[in-house]
């Protein structure tokens, strides 16, 4: 059966049944899977809709992850997962005037980022997540002071 081209939504829907069923730990485990059920798909692409499904990376042992997608919750859930994530994740809090570097363990700062911006607050400007580091701009420098502050704590217990 020759590869067939699967539209967005297509092809999104089948990534999140793949990963309901199995344990998928890196993008290249996805693109094979996909492949093997017939779609024609590229790992740039597979990586785009991984970041558009919001798909997070969680710890299941001996140093593996697997792809789930991020839970929507209600805001407590929201602050006990983030508390969860600092105290496993997050290595170390910089700041320089209202901009924090948080660094995180290798390929967990976008499931802390996306967490962050969960939260909508107003004191947080926005996000931007790599690999390892997370970029956060609070509002002021005062509000990046009292951030610090609770990151920091977070990341205490």
């Amino acid at each position: 059966m020759p590869p067939k081209e699967l539209s967005k939504e297509q092809r999104q829907k089948r990534i999140q049944d793949i990963i309901a069923r199995e344990s998928i730990s890196t993008q290249g485990e996805l693109v094979e899977r996909l492949r093997a059920e017939g779609a024609h798909v590229t790992q740039a692409t597979v990586s785009r809709d991984i970041n558009e499904l919001r798909l997070v990376r969680l710890p299941v042992g001996k140093g593996r992850h697997r792809y789930a997608l991020a839970q929507m919750a209600g805001h407590a859930d929201v602050e006990e997962e983030l508390g969860r994530l600092f105290q496993n994740f997050v290595q170390d809090v910089d700041r320089g005037e209202n901009m924090l570097v948080i660094r995180t363990a290798e390929g967990h700062a976008s499931g802390v980022a996306l967490l962050l911006d969960r939260l909508r607050r107003d004191d947080i400007v926005g996000t931007l997540a790599g690999e390892d580091t997370i970029f956060v701009v609070a509002r002021s420098t005062a509000e990046g002071e009292e951030l610090m502050e609770e990151f920091h704590a977070l990341m205490l217990g």
